[in-house]
């Protein structure tokens, strides 16, 4: 398996929800900040239909403010909701839009989203938003770069952006891989930050909760030289 390419600027990480990018992601982001590079997250909702009990009006604030407290710890310190509802996302051509705008805007080399295939796993069903998202993302990245889609965005001072030249997918079936061997201290620390959303789905203690799940999603990859590592599926744009 070969490593994720790492001669690159900036990076933009585009996901459903607060939290999808600090089980696993994470790590590596922490790895690329810890190398001078620029790093921005894009969430399409504020995760507010995510926590049982709690009325939307009351966990959206509460989550995008656990999600830029959980950026910071890995050295993020752009993030943008884009305000989307939670759970009714749709690969829709708004949703295109407002991606490739973001992608205008932060004109990245590498663009980073979450698994979009239809589970996690054998009986898992992924969930619609990240199913919708994953896809609008790359259909986006090519939007991005093409000035006769959503012309309007040109007209409006955002001209096409051709920079990005890969787009990598956490996924379950990685064809590249991040060396994480000495960031995955700092992505628990990263997804612990969620703690309303983890205090409401087990008793178990935070911290304990986020060193169990980064560690399950950093262990070895075949193939791979290293000790720890979080896995993409890379696809080349051009």
């Amino acid at each position: 398996m070969e490593p994720v390419p790492e001669d690159w600027h900036r990076g933009l990480v585009v996901v459903a929800h607060p939290d999808d990018i600090e089980y696993g992601a994470a790590a590596a982001v922490a790895r690329w900040t810890g190398q001078g590079k620029d790093i921005r997250y894009v969430l399409a909702t504020s995760g507010e239909a995510g926590i049982a009990g709690l009325h939307p009006t009351e966990s959206g604030p509460l989550r995008e403010a656990e999600e830029r407290r959980s950026a910071a710890v890995v050295g993020v310190t752009d993030v943008e909701f884009l305000g989307y509802p939670d759970g009714t996302l749709v690969e829709s051509l708004a949703l295109r839009r407002d991606l490739a705008t973001a992608i205008r805007r932060h004109r990245p080399d590498l663009v980073v989203t979450a698994n979009f295939g239809d589970t996690w796993g054998p009986g898992q069903l992924n969930s619609a938003d990240h199913r919708a998202l994953g896809r609008a993302v790359l259909d986006a990245t090519a939007d991005a770069a093409n000035e006769w889609i959503f012309p309007e965005l040109g007209e409006s001072g955002l001209p096409p952006w051709r920079g990005v030249r890969w787009v990598a997918v956490h996924t379950m079936t990685p064809t590249h891989a991040v060396d994480v061997t000495h960031t995955v201290d700092r992505a628990v620390l990263s997804l612990a930050e969620h703690v309303h959303y983890l205090e409401a789905l087990s008793d178990v203690p935070v911290g304990q909760q986020a060193r169990a799940q980064v560690e399950m999603v950093t262990g070895p990859e075949p193939g791979f030289d290293a000790e720890r590592a979080v896995g993409f599926e890379l696809y080349y744009v051009g």
